[in-house]
């Protein structure tokens, strides 16, 4: 549980001489990104060859974070690459596997039970591999991380799309897939394209209704879901001073909705009171004798649009509380304009539920600002219109919390405390009359609010706001009700009006917790039995994906054309099909599920080839396997967004998929495909994404000579007996080529080992 102090001596011990190597290559001030980035390149000092955007540099981060459903993958991938211990410090966090149903006690006693062979493989690998873990109930990853390891200056890599939490404290961390992670840990270096850089200047000071979690709501819809892809966000100013660590944390989180790689702030005096608060003063001592190099050089903030790719502003004073979505985290709304868009758009203004909490939102300032209100609806004699839950980010913060009060407030408004886990934000939520599919609203302090993400109905509305905004509505149950100038009746029948919300960045009392929920590993893991039941329907042990045959790879049958957002989510769905990421075949059983068929506007429906007849997308693919042959599938824009999770790469790899080609990839994605040995390709001509019809035979020509910026040719034989030739780019370099022809990266660490 230690935040390896020696680890962090030696990165800031390195800091001043690359640095001062790095301004010197380049030949200009430096931001922070950049310092930090060059500071973690495997081989020396930066070179004026790494172009933004353009060229693949290898970093060497000091810790990986995985969460347990992901990290199932992860670890049994690691279990092949032939080390002793993992090469540097690592974690486990027991998070995605807790359903939300009933409240924290008996939903965490349940997910025990009914999960204990994934905890017992999880402790039991962790143990044997040097790896910290945290047990079910301790906490959500990104939260746990904050407290605990993530340091200024640092860089991470975590498998999870929200690693970039960290980087509320000067961090670098960037989600990653498991095959990623399992390099970092075998002691090979890690491979990223160096990124754009966008800034984001802060001016003003927020105050009111107006939190963190707006900053990233408004930058959600500047940018889009796919305005980061590639770049890394730095935020500067005085904005960005005044505010707090964790809300600091809600902005680089929710960054993974813009695509970004990751988002960071610089180390600074909120940075060093979270660092005192947690236990961690010795952190702030040593970050305070190398700030200079903890934050961009004064030239670049001077001058930003000098240094960055792209530059915004916004002014905290003059910001308004948001609300955006449904069904998709970009869709911003001011506050003032909210109602008036529900009513325009015919959105259920009835509010059913407000959900608080998550990785986004679950620290003491969240919840001691919505307790807040929850204390002015008790002494105002309002009630909750809406259903109401809390999810606290750690046992830490919940003990706390409990111990100050608010969890009882809460209670007196009618919440539900959830465990310490990420419940109904991930679909881990056993929603009642979910079933029923009807529509309706529900707004979340989440990050994501994909369609059927939360409870797997297709017609919940999701909105996106701050917890004190949801709080607010779910006392109105009104998403019409702007807290900022509208009343309420209470019981009496008197107009009262909510006040500001108030709350403390940390507790005045300082932390506690009885049980944080941490394991320390083995000093010895030799002897240590990694627990894998060969008949279990949950964990299989990993085989090795064969080789690139050496030729063109023809005769491909298109599996799916998808049509429009194609995330993981429609990937590799997770709720219900969580219990399955420790086995490959079990869980490929979910793939492509929840992707629109182009042809018949169907989810799982596509047609069989081989039979002619319409059938769901894995049993089609699993038929092609059988018979020997390969498919392709074909998608829309940013297809793969969302979550780091490499199942939505290894699934189609493992039922026989040979090639995925689309307008653009997110970059998590992307890089997964390449993990795994597939191809993952982009139509030169976007335009030519209508030209695939549903019974193509397909081909893909120049393998033989693949190489770095070289197209490859897709012949698309149609039905009729014509036939069409397109071009594909790719990014592939030379060492992921290497990956490709080898079947796998995985396979590459093996044959080293």
């Amino acid at each position: 549980m230690a935040f390896d102090i020696e680890m962090i001596k030696e990165v800031y011990a390195r800091f001043p001489e690359r640095i001062a190597a790095a301004r010197k290559a380049v030949g200009r001030p430096l931001t922070l990104t950049e310092k930090i980035l060059y500071a973690h390149l495997s081989e020396g000092p930066a070179s004026q060859a790494y172009k933004r955007g353009a060229s693949y540099v290898d970093f060497q981060p000091d810790r990986v974070a995985m969460q347990d459903a992901t990290a199932q993958m992860a670890l049994l991938q690691f279990m092949q690459a032939g080390r002793d211990q993992v090469a540097v410090p690592s974690t486990v966090h027991c998070d995605h596997l807790i359903q939300a149903e009933i409240g924290a006690v008996k939903d965490l006693d349940k997910a025990k039970d009914k999960n204990r062979e994934v905890y017992d493989f999880l402790a039991s690998v962790s143990n044997k591999y040097g790896i910290g873990f945290w047990k079910p109930g301790a906490g959500i990853i990104h939260q746990v991380v904050l407290e605990n390891y993530a340091f200024p200056g640092g860089m991470m890599i975590g498998t999870d799309s929200h690693t970039p939490n960290a980087g509320g404290l000067g961090m670098v961390a960037i989600g990653v897939g498991g095959a990623d992670a399992c390099d970092v840990m075998a002691g090979l270096a890690w491979e990223l394209k160096f990124p754009k850089l966008i800034g984001v200047k802060l001016t003003g000071k927020m105050s009111g209704w107006t939190s963190a979690k707006d900053v990233i709501l408004k930058v959600a819809g500047i940018l889009t879901v796919k305005g980061g892809t590639g770049a890394i966000v730095e935020y500067f100013g005085e904005g960005a001073r005044s505010l707090s660590a964790t809300g600091k944390g809600t902005i680089c989180n929710m960054g993974a909705e813009i695509g970004a790689t990751t988002s960071i702030f610089g180390y600074d005096q909120k940075s060093a009171a979270y660092f005192q608060g947690t236990g961690r003063a010795d952190i702030a001592t040593m970050a305070d004798a190398i700030a200079e190099h903890l934050t961009g050089d004064d030239e670049v903030y001077e001058q930003p649009e000098n240094y960055f790719d792209q530059v915004i502003e916004i002014n905290l004073s003059e910001l308004e509380p948001h609300v955006n979505g449904p069904f998709t985290p970009d869709l911003a709304w001011p506050i003032s304009k909210f109602a008036a868009a529900v009513k325009e758009n015919g959105w259920p203004a009835k509010l059913d539920v407000g959900l608080i909490g998550s990785c986004t939102n679950s620290s003491y300032e969240d919840i001691s600002r919505a307790a807040s209100l929850a204390q002015q609806a008790v002494d105002k004699k309002l009630v909750a219109k809406s259903e109401y839950t809390i999810t606290p980010g750690s046992e830490q913060v919940r003990f706390t919390v409990e111990r100050d009060g608010f969890l009882d407030t809460f209670g007196k408004m009618g919440g539900v405390v959830l465990a310490n886990a990420c419940g109904p934000c991930i679909g881990q939520w056993a929603r009642h009359g979910a079933d029923k599919q009807e529509k309706n609203s529900i707004i979340t302090s989440f990050n994501r609010n994909f369609a059927k993400r939360a409870d797997g109905n297709p017609n919940t509305h999701a909105f996106v706001a701050s917890p004190e905004i949801v709080t607010a509505l779910a006392i109105a149950g009104d998403l019409t009700f702007n807290p900022l100038v509208d009343t309420l009746t209470n019981s009496d029948g008197l107009a009262v009006k909510l006040d500001e919300p108030t709350g403390l960045e940390l507790p005045t009392k300082g932390f506690a917790v009885e049980d944080a929920g941490y394991q320390a590993p083995a000093e010895d893991g030799s002897k240590v039995e990694v627990l894998v039941d060969p008949a279990s329907d949950r964990l299989q042990l990993l085989d090795s994906f064969t080789a690139w045959e050496g030729t063109d790879i023809k005769g491909l049958k298109l599996l799916i054309k998808a049509k429009g957002k194609c995330t993981t989510d429609h990937i590799s769905m997770a709720g219900p099909w969580l219990k399955f990421r420790g086995h490959l075949d079990n869980i490929s059983n979910n793939m492509l599920i929840g992707a629109v068929n182009y042809f018949n506007e169907s989810t799982n429906s596509v047609k069989n080839q081989l039979t002619g007849e319409y059938g769901e997308v894995p049993a089609t693919q699993r038929h092609y396997k059988a018979q020997g042959i390969g498919s392709i599938v074909v998608g829309d824009e940013n297809y793969g967004e969302g979550s780091s999770r490499e199942h939505a790469a290894m699934e189609p790899r493992f039922l026989g998929v040979r090639a995925i080609l689309v307008k653009s990839f997110a970059r998590i994605h992307e890089t997964n495909l390449k993990k795994q040995g597939m191809l993952g390709l982009t139509f030169a001509n976007p335009a030519d994404y209508e030209l695939i019809q549903e019974d193509d035979s397909i081909d893909i020509l120049g393998l033989t000579t693949f190489a770095p910026g070289k197209p490859l040719q897709i012949v698309l034989n149609h039905k009729d007996g014509s036939s069409d030739t397109i071009s594909a780019n790719h990014t592939y370099n030379e060492g992921q080529i290497e990956w490709f022809k080898a079947g796998a990266a995985l396979n590459l660490i093996k044959a080293k080992a």
